[in-house]
Formats: structure tokens, C-alpha cells, sequence
């Protein structure tokens, strides 16, 4: 088989296929999830803590020479200072916590709606088996008869 063959054969394969719109369906919803969490729940968070980015919280360990620019972790990281920034990883941490309790509802919502669907298709009565076709019917008859001991 050559190689083209082999390929198109590889990627028209259902599990790649589900998997390559899981992917982009994936990729989708991770950006609703990150605006929902940055637009949504980091300002309720920043109204109860004072401010939800926590970026600027860090510690210099040691300061690049003549350094005389701003004092925050961006402009000091990029200076080439060596700075210990808790502060950034705070913040990761609180919107992976987000992002992960999200999905935890969205997963839980799914599962919910999957169970209803398939109780509700447990519930409808088996549909009636059609009817049997005369042919059959007929060749039943003639077997049955074929059965019965010649008299």
C-alpha cells in the first residue's frame, strides 16, 4: 500500500475524526471558559479580595546593575532581574481552580442530560416486530407439513 494510501486511510478513520473535532470543539470552549473567568468571575473575585490579579506580588532576589526602570514583575523580568513571583503563580492557580470547578458543572450538566435521554428512551415501549412476510409464512407451512408423520 503506498504511503498516500496509508495516510488516507489513517486520517478518515472515525477516531481521528472525532478526536480532530473534539479537539476544535475543545479549543472553542477553552476560550469561552477563559472569558468567562476573566470577565466574569475574576471581577466578582477582585470586588471580595481587592483584586484578582495577583501578578504584582513577588520577591527580587537579585536586581539587575543600574536598574532604574519600574518596579513590577514585568518590567523587572524582562530587565533580566530574578524575581521570585508568587504572585503570578497565585493567579494561575486561582483561575486553573476556576477553569477546573467550570468544567466540573459543565461535565456534571452533560452526564445529567445523557442520563435523562437514556432513561427517557428506556421508558417508550419496544417498538412492535413488522409483520412476517407471506413468503415466509408460506415456507413455514410447507415445513410443518413436511414434519407431521406421512399417514
Amino acid at each position: 500500500m503506498s504511503f498516500l494510501k496509508e495516510f488516507r486511510a489513517f486520517a478518515v478513520r472515525g477516531n481521528v475524526i472525532d478526536l480532530a473535532v473534539g479537539v476544535i470543539i475543545g479549543a472553542a470552549f477553552g476560550k469561552i471558559v477563559d472569558s468567562v473567568v476573566k470577565d466574569l468571575i475574576n471581577p466578582l473575585v477582585g470586588i471580595v479580595v481587592g483584586k484578582p490579579d495577583f501578578t504584582n506580588l513577588f520577591l527580587v532576589l537579585q536586581m539587575p546593575d543600574n536598574y532604574s526602570g519600574p518596579m513590577t514583575y514585568e518590567a523587572l523580568t524582562k530587565a533580566g532581574a530574578t524575581v521570585f513571583g508568587y504572585g503570578a503563580f497565585l493567579t494561575v492557580l486561582v483561575q486553573f481552580i476556576l477553569l477546573a470547578f467550570a468544567i466540573f458543572w459543565l461535565v456534571k450538566f452533560i452526564n445529567k442530560a445523557q442520563s435523562k435521554v437514556v432513561s427517557e428512551k428506556a421508558a417508550e415501549p419496544p417498538a412492535a416486530p413488522p409483520p412476517t412476510p407471506e413468503d415466509i409464512v408460506l415456507l413455514r407451512e410447507i415445513r410443518d407439513s413436511l414434519r407431521q408423520p406421512q399417514r
